[in-house]
């Protein structure tokens, strides 16, 4: 078995062609080798910019001893969620009645007729987290599939069935009352803090913001409008927004939106933009509207190509997470001199120690708003040279598909 990724058109998948794993790509062919082979399907799903991706495929999927085992007893798929987000939907949806979070790299386990049977996201090559080693699991799952198929395709079958039972329509009419409950319900587990739903990581989960924003606005509900309107202040100074560059990382490892996963990805963005349009209509917040140009003005800086925008960028720069984004005094200082950066440092939160492994992520978390303009012109110049010293740094990669669904 050789690798098959070479011809692909997907950044992901390109990410990919010259690991020792004889992946092809989803399809056809694919599921004929597997039943022709009589072998279970490994199937890892994920995208150019996810972080944990990267860290995996480093760890197992670039390991020899890790792609023999693949190649011996299974058929390797790899998949970019953002390509096929049909195929993704599917085995996330799998997993969960599996009773795992969801998450990529999605790592699944098929039958050569596509049906999962077990799964899961990230496997480190040892144990830990708690996590079995992907070696293991791979030596399990084959020695299931040689002498116990039938554990598997009970796993198998349950699945089929509850896949079934879920995607079966139901008829009836939508009690009118149960939107407005549903989002009393949703506002009542807002952490009331620092905003946003449930504990890290933490999402900004725009579409349900937007959800609580429209009821509140158009339904009568005016006391659903505090939860979004906090979040989304939390949201543009915490350390998920990029105050240099613009633009929203995809979620926060910290309850307080100070330490950011650093991917930057065009949907997230695209729908907190709508958001915060609407919420500067409804207040008049300057800060809301500080941020959207700002973020307009990343999105056509680094984002735009030719025919659209790009569907992301990458968290790691020179094989690290954050690199790009991070900055110590003396890196500030360096930029700015030692009174501009003791002011910069003192509203952006930096310190010696650092709040992201030894560096820092700039946030402005102990303001609920904008300075005076005055003070906020001064804080933009300052920002403007740090952020022409950071692009001579190596920036993170960019994955460069235009997608239609996100460019919409």
């Amino acid at each position: 078995m050789a690798n098959a990724l070479a011809d692909a058109t997907s950044p992901y998948l390109l990410q990919h062609k010259d690991n020792p794993v004889a992946w092809r790509p989803w399809g056809p062919e694919a599921l004929a080798e597997a039943r022709r082979l009589d072998r279970p399907i490994l199937l890892s799903v994920g995208y150019a910019a996810c972080h944990w991706c990267h860290v995996m495929a480093h760890e197992s999927f670039e390991d020899p001893a890790t792609a023999e085992l693949v190649n011996r007893h299974f058929v390797p798929i790899k998949v970019d969620r953002e390509e096929r987000p049909d195929v993704d939907a599917l085995y996330q949806q799998a997993l969960a009645l599996l009773g795992q979070p969801g998450g990529w790299p999605l790592t699944m386990f098929l039958t050569p007729e596509g049906e999962a049977f077990w799964g899961g996201t990230y496997f480190p090559p040892e144990p830990r987290f708690g996590r079995p080693g992907f070696r293991q699991v791979l030596a399990r799952i084959a020695e299931l599939w040689a002498g116990d198929r039938d554990r598997l395709f009970a796993n198998r079958d349950a699945i089929r069935e509850a896949l079934g039972r879920l995607n079966r329509p139901e008829r009836g009419a939508l009690d009118p009352d149960a939107r407005a409950a549903a989002a009393r319900r949703l506002a009542s587990l807002f952490d009331p803090a620092h905003g946003g739903l449930g504990g890290p990581p933490k999402f900004p989960q725009a579409p349900v913001l937007a959800f609580l924003w429209r009821m509140a606005r158009h339904h009568a509900l005016p006391e659903l409008e505090q939860p979004v309107l906090h979040t989304l202040r939390r949201i543009c100074q915490g350390g998920i927004y990029d105050h240099l560059g613009g633009g929203f990382a995809r979620y926060a490892v910290d309850e307080r939106w100070l330490v950011p996963h650093f991917e930057k990805m065009l949907y997230d963005n695209g729908q907190l933009l709508e958001l915060l349009a609407e919420a500067h209509a409804a207040t008049g917040d300057p800060l809301f509207a500080t941020r959207i140009a700002e973020t307009v003005g990343w999105l056509e800086r680094e984002m735009l190509t030719e025919g659209g925008f790009a569907a992301s960028l990458d968290a790691d720069s020179e094989g690290e997470e954050g690199r790009y984004y991070l900055w110590t005094p003396e890196e500030i200082e360096a930029v700015l001199g030692p009174d501009d950066a003791a002011r910069f440092g003192a509203v952006y939160g930096v310190a010696p120690e650092g709040n992201f492994e030894g560096r820092t992520v700039l946030a402005r978390l102990g303001e609920q708003g904008l300075r005076p303009p005055a003070e906020e012109a001064e804080l933009a110049a300052l920002r403007a040279r740090l952020l022409e010293a950071r692009h001579r740094r190596v920036p993170p990669a960019r994955d460069d598909k235009v997608l239609a669904d996100w460019n919409g």
